[in-house]
């Protein structure tokens, strides 16, 4: 297993140094950075960024390495001060989303495999449905200070909370220079190598987690990036009535990247993350710990001026929660049946590769495969636990009408595969229509 992984990395850092200049998707994001109103708290509105100050702070809230295709983009105006040195913006998102089931449908606005019912349920075999989740809202505030440097302080909010319309948090953050606390995205995910697609989920074997934490991380020489943080856990652990049970968590994840980047926007990397994981046996009536881990590889690069490709290779032990189709079960401690009351962490594998092709710097198309395996040591039937492993494919068309207006058509099919070999696919059409201010 450890040197699949460490080939399946040095496969995409080789393939990416084949790396060129300015691409389709760089020349796009320069249209949409020119694409603001500055006005400044001083003086009148000033319609164009035509000085260094004021440039550098656009490309502050563009350059991001947890950014991710479906981020908000900057506001449409912006309030800065008369030394250039700060700004502030109110912007958002409204985005509407429509699919169509067939072959079986998915009980959820999401398309993840995991949620594949089987048996075919008869009454669900077609599903016509349509969100607003997605829509958003944020506050900016962001520029430079003689002491502290560079910061940023960023609130969104995001309407897919209860039945999907209700308004929840979904960041709240500070950052100083290299430090950043607050509710964001966690240091273990890459979402600028997870490929654009208009489904909310993504691919099922993409890592996902949003966490309170304490992070450092700092550029060294333009190419090398480092990267450590604190974070608060959210395990999920099996329960079994007086066999065992899962305990509070005890203890933050501890994890970090090393990356190589050039360009705007290509890069290599390489992620851990380590766990503390706590359950009762309720047999013995005591509490044992057990350590939990993740190795992730990804990358993004552009091999050829428009074409981008996106990969990445995730395995680990006790990380069901932080992966995308496992975080539909309680998968990150599981029952040992030939220990009474006892668990373990389960390991588990995925990856997905991905290529986009611009046909014109606001007109692309995104093809994904991408696979997830659980793999625990015990028949998980032991739980209830039936998943196998689940296959995820994605083909879209996405259009930039104008630089904050874009549209788009997705075609999505995935498989579940049980452990007793039962197995089923799914069918999607979505389509999504977004205005950006």
């Amino acid at each position: 297993m450890k040197s699949r992984f460490l080939s399946v990395f040095a496969m995409l850092a080789g393939i990416a140094l084949c790396g060129s200049a300015e691409t389709p998707a760089e020349k796009q994001l320069e249209l949409l950075k020119k694409d603001h109103h500055i006005i400044h708290l001083e003086g009148g509105e000033q319609g164009a960024v035509d000085t260094i100050s004021e440039q550098e702070l656009i490309n502050t809230f563009y350059y991001d390495q947890f950014r991710h295709f479906q981020d908000p983009r900057a506001p449409y105006f912006m309030l800065m001060s008369k030394t250039r040195k700060y700004a502030m913006g109110i912007g958002g998102v409204v985005r509407m989303r429509g699919w169509y089931d067939w072959n079986g449908a998915m009980p959820n606005a999401g398309f993840t495999p995991y949620n594949i019912s089987i048996p075919r349920n008869p009454t669900k075999n077609n599903w016509y449905g349509t969100t607003p989740a997605g829509t958003a809202l944020f506050f900016s505030v962001f520029g430079r200070n003689n002491t502290y440097g560079q910061y940023q302080l960023y609130i969104e909010g995001n309407f897919s909370g209860y039945d999907s319309r209700g308004f929840k948090l979904k960041k709240a953050y500070a950052t100083v220079n290299d430090w950043t606390l607050g509710y964001t995205t966690s240091t273990f995910q890459d979402p600028a190598a997870q490929p654009p697609t208009l489904d909310a989920q993504g691919p099922n074997s993409k890592t996902g987690s949003t966490n309170m934490l304490l992070r450092w991380m700092h550029t060294m020489k333009s190419h090398w990036v480092v990267a450590l943080s604190v974070e608060t856990p959210s395990s999920s652990i099996t329960s079994k009535p007086d066999f065992y049970t899962g305990c509070s968590d005890y203890m933050p994840d501890f994890a970090g990247f090393v990356q190589y980047q050039w360009g705007s926007s290509s890069h290599v990397r390489l992620s851990g993350i380590v766990r503390g994981l706590k359950y009762r046996d309720l047999v013995s009536e005591r509490n044992y710990r057990v350590a939990g881990w993740g190795a992730h590889a990804s990358a993004v690069f552009t091999p050829v001026s428009p074409l981008t490709v996106y990969g990445a290779f995730l395995v680990g032990k006790g990380v069901s929660s932080l992966n995308n189709d496992l975080q539909n079960g309680a998968g990150d401690l599981i029952g040992n049946p030939n220990q009474e009351g006892r668990m373990y962490a389960p390991m588990s594998l995925g990856w997905y590769g991905a290529m986009s092709y611009h046909f014109k710097p606001n007109l692309f198309s995104t093809v994904i495969f991408g696979e997830e395996r659980f793999l625990p040591k015990y028949n998980p039937n032991f739980d209830n636990l039936t998943y196998k492993y689940g296959l995820y494919a994605t083909a879209n068309v996405i259009w930039d009408i104008t630089p904050r207006c874009e549209v788009g058509l997705e075609y999505n099919i995935g498989k579940r595969q049980n452990i007793d070999l039962q197995h089923r696919w799914a069918d999607r059409l979505c389509f999504m229509a977004q205005f950006s201010f």
